[in-house]
């Protein structure tokens, strides 16, 4: 089955991706939680319709995201976490905590589903994470866990 993703799906697609799913996958799932519709003429046509205005709203904010990649590169974010005496934390930092520390210590605010944490962090030390902010932009951020 042949559907036009309406949403960034992980290891599926971009939004407005035309992707070959599992009839089940399609049927039960992505259509019924709005997060595709059935490729047929008609939705192919307004996809082609879409996609122009998508790129013209994309050019305008792939300035923006070129200047949120420069300043973000080169910085160091410190994350504090309750730690035993090992050096290994309670829990682990996910991607909400980097948004969080963006936010907080550079003023920058990204959405947590563009930030790709490189493995399980569960140990203090200096780590990096991607940035996906556009297609064309991706940027990392070097990030520090340390001791509450």
């Amino acid at each position: 089955m042949d559907v036009i993703l309406l949403d960034d799906i992980e290891k599926l697609g971009y939004k407005h991706d035309v992707v070959t799913v599992k009839d089940g996958f399609g049927r039960n799932y992505l259509i019924p939680q709005k997060k595709a519709i059935i490729a047929n003429r008609s939705n192919m046509a307004r996809l082609e319709e879409i996609r122009k205005q998508e790129a013209a709203k994309e050019m305008k904010l792939l300035g923006h995201y070129r200047e949120i990649a420069e300043k973000i590169e080169g910085q160091l974010l410190k994350i504090g976490a309750k730690a035993g005496t090992s050096g290994k934390i309670f829990g682990s930092v996910t991607n909400l905590q980097i948004a969080g520390a963006l936010v907080d210590q550079l003023g920058v605010e990204i959405q947590r589903k563009k930030i790709e944490m490189p493995e399980q962090v569960k140990e203090l030390g200096t780590y990096t994470a991607k940035l996906h902010l556009h297609p064309e932009v991706e940027a990392s951020i070097d990030f520090e866990v340390v001791q509450e």
